[in-house]
């Protein structure tokens, strides 16, 4: 087995409690589950092994095998997605090539977004981590400003290097840029698409890593490996003319639907 995504999913969710299991309307007007959706997302996912939804919730994996898709329980004590894709892997016996974290809050995910990441982490063997990173126009840079001047916790930015690896990812919008950018402009703001290919090493690891401090400030998860020296590969990738927003707060789902109807997505 080369290559699963697991889908981390809990109900207890701080900001929006039962968040995986809230409808989602497309298209058509038919209301799917946010948790239904993100699995959707990864059906089309090309050169997968096996799709995974990882759990700590009877609710969420009851509802999960009712729509076909297998489950793995795993303890409520993970703090965070990574940490209970490491559990589910560990409880199934596996070890794949590539675990992908298929984030349940980002079901507009392109599947080319998933592609694209493993391919990249396959032709970087320096690097343990990757995710993927979307150029912001400016339009959607005043999106991300909107929300922290609104006091909501919205989408994650990434700064990495000359050789693309990840130096920091931060809830605020990085780098700071001293004008204004045009709507449909390229911005310096690289907006952090909630996805990620480990190896299986250091993923595995990564559960027995205590809890770092910029992680703890940020609430950001990815942020252990790189406070553990673990590089973390940014793959840029397009969103050939796709939509894309995670649904991080209550406020968001009018926001994904309307996107859905746009794109004509179902």
């Amino acid at each position: 087995m080369s290559v699963v995504i697991v889908i981390p999913a809990r109900h207890a969710s701080t900001r929006y409690p039962g968040k995986p299991l809230v409808g989602l309307a497309g298209a058509s007007g038919e209301s799917r589950s946010l948790i239904r959706r993100s699995w959707d997302a990864a059906m089309q996912v090309r050169g997968i092994d096996r799709v995974i939804v990882a759990t700590d919730d009877e609710r969420i994996a009851d509802h999960a095998r009712d729509f076909g898709a297998e489950v793995a329980m795993t303890s409520s004590a993970c703090r965070n997605g990574t940490e209970r894709c490491a559990e589910a892997v560990a409880a199934l016996g596996i070890t794949p090539e590539i675990v992908v974290n298929l984030q349940g809050d980002a079901p507009l995910t392109p599947a080319w977004f998933v592609e694209e990441l493993v391919a990249g982490l396959r032709e970087h063997p320096h690097a343990q981590v990757a995710t993927p990173v979307l150029n912001c126009t400016g339009a959607m840079r005043a999106d991300l400003l909107e929300d922290r001047a609104h006091g909501r916790v919205g989408g994650t930015t990434a700064v990495f290097g000359a050789d693309r690896m990840g130096m920091y990812f931060s809830k605020e919008v990085i780098p700071f840029v001293p004008h204004d950018v045009a709507p449909g402009a390229p911005s310096p703001v690289f907006h952090h698409v909630g996805v990620y290919a480990y190896r299986f090493a250091p993923l595995a690891a990564y559960a027995t890593w205590p809890e770092g401090r910029l992680e703890r400030l940020e609430g950001l998860e990815q942020l252990r490996f790189l406070e553990q020296g673990c590089p973390v590969l940014c793959v840029e990738v397009e969103a050939r003319g796709r939509e894309f927003w995670e649904l991080n707060n209550p406020e968001d789902v009018p926001r994904i639907e309307a996107m859905m109807r746009r794109m004509g997505l179902d």
